[in-house]
């Protein structure tokens, strides 16, 4: 069952808190340049991620863990 936990169609600037879900500012920065991490949009030096990406790549990154029987 996929998660949102972004609005979809909201464009977020890097400098949004809400994107301390994912990472702290610097590792998005670490990731960007190592093109890692969620796709983002580049606006001269402006970054911004759509909340659709964001969805995406949390859901492709999701854990699903086994009820383990001791």
């Amino acid at each position: 069952m996929p998660h949102e936990v972004f609005e979809s169609e909201r464009l977020y600037d890097d400098a949004d808190t809400e994107l301390d879900l994912i990472a702290p500012k610097a590792k998005r920065a670490q990731w960007r340049h190592r093109r890692v991490g969620p796709s983002f949009l580049k606006f001269g030096r402006r970054v911004k991620y759509h909340g659709a990406d964001l969805n995406e790549w949390i859901n492709r990154n999701r854990i699903t863990t086994t009820t383990s029987h001791v």
